[in-house]
């Protein structure tokens, strides 16, 4: 069994729970977290059931942060398809922690829809497998990026960890494949019943997130509701017109026109003037 050991639990560096069934997959795993200057003790667990009891257990560095009030482990990263407690059902389970430590999944081919709701859940990344080291090495910047966001910045993150990448991936199902689209590429978002469509400059994208969600999630990233069926960046915007229809917002270089609502309009207005104007 792999185990890289800390010497004081102030030490700077993540704590992360590595966890896969599978020995191939946990020696990749481990090889990459070790390789991140950022993470400073790997444990490992070899199925979801065994993380669960290690969190629980009686590790003395893990129970000082569970008495101090901090996540047992900065992060958690795990393979979604497992024997026994599948990595969604661990997903759940921790969910309910508080706090809770980041989720980041590792994904294999076709496991698209439980990408999705691993989402929901609040995962910040998922690494296709195999899983090479820049995708491990931006998996590790979005930890710190939710640590930090949470306000639950551990030594780790206050001593010389990197700069967050607030830039949040959603993954969508493509032929059974899963791609990941960074938020940054969304041009607008529509609502379609309780899915939302993603727009790039590369296409659409349907998620079975709904748009509410979305709203709630990337406001911070400053994405804004201009109608019930539309959220938008407010940086993509370059015109807000009056027609005879009422407002609409021209998005990008693209001059896409999308409609605003009576209800979102003064919000809005607000907002860009806040911004400085368009």
């Amino acid at each position: 069994m792999h185990l890289t050991v800390s010497t004081t639990a102030n030490t700077p560096g993540l704590v992360v729970l590595a966890v896969d069934d599978e020995k191939d997959g946990m020696d990749l795993l481990l090889e990459r977290l070790d390789a991140n200057r950022f993470v400073r003790r790997v444990i490992p667990a070899f199925d979801a059931t065994e993380a669960l009891r290690q969190l629980a257990g009686d590790d003395p560095e893990l129970s000082a942060r569970r008495n101090s009030g901090r996540p047992i482990v900065d992060a958690v990263f795990s393979d979604l398809k497992m024997p026994g407690l599948t990595g969604m059902e661990m997903a759940k389970v921790l969910a309910g922690f508080k706090p809770s430590p980041v989720l980041v999944f590792i994904t294999g081919h076709g496991e698209g829809n439980d990408a999705v709701e691993a989402f929901e859940l609040g995962a910040v990344d998922f690494i296709p497998k195999p899983c090479d080291q820049t995708r491990m090495d931006r998996a590790v910047q979005r930890v710190f990026s939710k640590l930090r966001g949470d306000g639950l910045a551990t030594e780790a993150t206050e001593a010389g960890g990197p700069e967050p990448s607030d830039d949040e991936v959603i993954p969508v199902e493509l032929a059974g494949n899963t791609k990941l689209i960074p938020r940054s590429s969304v041009r607008w978002v529509e609502a379609q019943g309780d899915y939302a469509r993603l727009f790039t400059s590369e296409g659409s994208h349907l998620v079975r997130i709904p748009l509410a969600q979305l709203e709630e999630r990337w406001e911070k990233a400053g994405f804004v509701r201009i109608h019930r069926s539309y959220l938008v960046p407010i940086n993509l915007i370059t015109e807000l017109q009056l027609g005879g229809n009422g407002y609409h917002v021209v998005i990008g270089e693209e001059e896409r026109k999308l409609p605003v609502s009576r209800r979102h309009t003064r919000e809005l207005k607000d907002r860009i003037t806040r911004r400085g104007g368009v």
